[in-house]
């Protein structure tokens, strides 16, 4: 049965790691995410879990510990945001590499400079070649559901890589709803128990772990990430499948919103989908626009014929970022969203535009005035300004 509760997402997320119970958290605190920690250090503190908690120094630290507990063999895991994801770089592409299935709480934040405490994906997309899986949230209950699915997913015999578990800072983060909670028994079936097949405190198989790599063997390291990282794909609808079964809520790579009949398409990702869903809603009640929404759960591994056979029937499609990547004519997403369509000699216009930066509101009016300039690019065929910025105060 489940259980009915008013939890912010980084509560959420802590008790997903509380019904895990996972072996070992290093952590170092920052906004938005240090409630995490924060609350996983008072259920261990109140004996609900036996987890060992450990201080770190830093960021840095923090991952260098999780991938030490891992190698060793534990159930490892750590939360953090922004310039803490940034300090991690370095271990980040080493935990991918020693295919170490990891989990990190990723609240989402804008990456300094200037200073910046509110959400943007700019963290998570700087990293989004560092060969981690990458699960995105639009609400509490999905940032809940997915960090249930992460180890399933991370420790695959197909898989066993790390994966990023991410949520909008402060707005699912602190944001409190109501969500639907998956009872202890379940939860502990679902998961399972963590039993490696290779690790360093195994006395019977002496080994090293990341060793160096001389250039004849490399490339093979990184064909291999690759391979597993397109195994993920089956795996992870795998998980979602046997996820429905327990929950009744459905996960795949990505959600279609009114989608059946649509003409003109938003694709984003994160919690401004609940915002655009209300502007589909009021444009097809008041006008009957075919409009719909294209949100994106699963940004590693790219979904990229899945989406493209999705998107296929539009006449216009806007990409929205939430995040710069300083390229001629588009944002991380919009770079792969137009790489897909064009693989598959999709015939829709394609425009991407940036929003929400260092938290910068987005309404259901900018959204309506995004699919009017859709169905005006797919009357004319002209895109007036590719790389523009919605809500700049300079507009």
């Amino acid at each position: 049965m489940a259980i009915r509760e008013r939890l912010s997402g980084n509560e959420a997320v802590a008790y997903a790691i509380k019904q895990i119970n996972p072996d070992v958290m290093p952590a170092f605190p920052i906004t938005p995410s240090t409630e995490i920690p924060q609350y996983v250090a008072n259920y261990i503190a109140n004996g609900e879990i036996d987890t060992e908690f450990i201080h770190v120094e830093s960021e840095h630290s923090s991952m260098s510990a999780t991938m030490g507990a891992s190698a060793a063999g534990a159930r490892a895991l750590t939360a953090t945001s922004s310039c803490g994801l940034a300090l991690m770089w370095e271990v980040l592409y080493v935990a991918a590499s020693d295919r170490l299935p990891i989990v990190l709480a990723l609240v989402n934040r804008a990456l300094t400079g200037p200073i910046n405490i509110n959400a943007d994906h700019s963290d998570s997309m700087g990293a989004r070649d560092s060969g981690w899986i990458q699960i995105y949230a639009e609400s509490n209950q999905e940032a809940y559901d997915n960090f249930l699915q992460a180890y399933p997913i991370a420790e695959h015999k197909d898989v066993r890589l790390p994966v990023m578990i991410c949520q909008d800072g402060f707005i699912t983060s602190h944001g409190v709803e109501n969500i639907e909670l998956v009872e202890d028994g379940p939860v502990k079936e679902f998961v399972g128990e963590y039993h490696p097949e290779h690790y360093l405190l195994n006395s019977k198989e002496p080994m090293a772990l990341g060793p160096y790599a001389v250039s004849n063997y490399y490339m093979e390291t990184k064909r291999a990430q690759r391979q597993a990282m397109l195994n993920a794909k089956q795996v992870i609808l795998e998980v979602a499948a046997r996820f429905e079964q327990m929950t009744g809520r459905k996960y795949g790579f990505f959600e279609e919103y009114r989608m059946e009949d649509a003409e003109y398409a938003i694709v984003l990702i994160g919690s401004a989908a609940g915002t655009c869903k209300a502007a589909i809603d009021q444009i097809r009640e008041t006008t009957g626009k075919k409009v719909g929404l294209l949100k994106i759960r699963v940004f590693r591994p790219f979904p990229e014929e899945e989406l493209a056979e999705a998107l296929k029937d539009m006449k216009a499609i806007a990409v929205l970022d939430r995040s710069e990547m300083f390229a001629a004519t588009s944002g991380p997403l919009g770079a792969e969203v137009r790489a897909a369509l064009y693989q598959a000699k999709a015939q829709a216009e394609v425009v991407n535009y940036f929003y929400g930066l260092g938290g910068r509101d987005i309404t259901v009016d900018d959204f309506i005035e995004v699919y009017d300039r859709l169905e005006e690019i797919a009357r004319t065929h002209e895109i007036k300004d590719m790389y523009e910025y919605i809500g700049l105060r300079s507009r």
